[in-house]
């Protein structure tokens, strides 16, 4: 049996791999930052090194 315990952020706009059990959850779904988990409501990034997302 294989275990899951990273994914893609759930924002589209986002490249960053998270940790399930450190993730932000927002509904049913798996985001790096709280930023992204809102939909960049001030247009802010997750402000990760190389991810440029902006919701």
């Amino acid at each position: 049996m294989v275990t899951v315990t990273q994914q893609k952020c759930a924002c589209a706009d986002c490249v960053c791999i998270v940790d399930m059990k450190d993730a932000v959850k927002e509904g049913d779904r798996n985001y790096c930052s709280e930023a992204c988990a809102k939909g960049h409501p001030t247009g802010a990034g997750c402000e990760h090194t190389g991810c440029v997302c902006r919701g």
